[in-house]
């Protein structure tokens, strides 16, 4: 997944989390197009502008430190959408399609990414995914979960916890003080007593967001001191939190 870097600040604003994680823009826009089984050549640029910025403002929430580069992509979609909505002129009836661009260059993003896993894969061939004393869970063969989630499918899923946790009300005025340390002792405990969970789990303690996003960063950090590891048996399926005792 990369690295992952956090970084402590005043207590009013509580932590930044950098992330170096994200390969670009490009990767982010694949990973939805992959999610939503949209047409590459037939983006419905509506639909993945509203999925982007929502993540985008989800990163904002996290206090996710968010590149220039996704901000320009951010732009640059919202200007094809409003060009694609503007009415034609009989003189721009012939005009390229203004997604022809974006759609050239995540093909080309795509080849070489490709090529990469392909690269990937053979080196992963050579060792294990997994030390010796893997989990055996009920119901999920260890040698099933093969593909190491991305940071994505982990906004994914935690987004899709936030979106279905019980809405707060407007006079709910004590919130718990909270801290990363916290819930990483919290998360290391909650894994003491098993091999691994499902990561929905990390978060069944609380309803309460603040904590839900402080949790979240915990797992983050302890991805980045490769405490714990993620995988999935496939893209965009649960994912599965491990120790890691190597």
């Amino acid at each position: 997944m990369g690295s992952v870097e956090t970084k402590p600040q005043d207590e009013s604003s509580g932590y930044s989390v950098k992330l170096d994680v994200f390969e670009g823009p490009l990767d982010f826009l694949l990973f939805l197009i992959k999610r939503d089984e949209i047409n590459i050549y037939d983006i419905p640029i509506a639909h993945i502008t509203k999925q982007y910025l929502e993540y985008i403002e989800l990163m904002k929430v996290l206090n996710l430190e968010v590149a220039g580069e996704f901000i320009v992509m951010a732009a640059t979609l919202i200007r094809i959408k409003v060009k694609m909505l503007l009415p034609k002129t009989a003189d721009e009836e012939e005009e390229e399609d203004p997604r022809e661009e974006l759609v050239q260059a995540l093909l080309e993003y795509r080849k070489y990414k490709e090529a990469a896993q392909i690269l990937k894969n053979k080196e992963e061939e050579q060792s294990h995914w997994f030390p010796r004393t893997d989990p055996d869970l009920s119901g999920l063969p260890k040698d099933e979960i093969l593909v190491e989630a991305s940071l994505y499918d982990l906004m994914l899923a935690f987004k899709k916890i936030v979106d279905s946790s019980p809405k707060e009300t407007f006079h709910t005025v004590n919130y718990p003080k909270v801290t990363i340390e916290e819930r990483i002792e919290y998360v290391l405990s909650y894994l003491a007593q098993r091999d691994g969970v499902v990561f929905t789990e990390l978060f069944i303690d609380t309803p309460i967001k603040l904590v839900m996003v402080v949790t979240f960063m915990a797992i983050l950090e302890l991805i980045r001191l490769q405490k714990i590891y993620i995988r999935q048996t496939r893209h965009f399926s649960d994912i599965w939190v491990f120790r890691n005792d190597r």
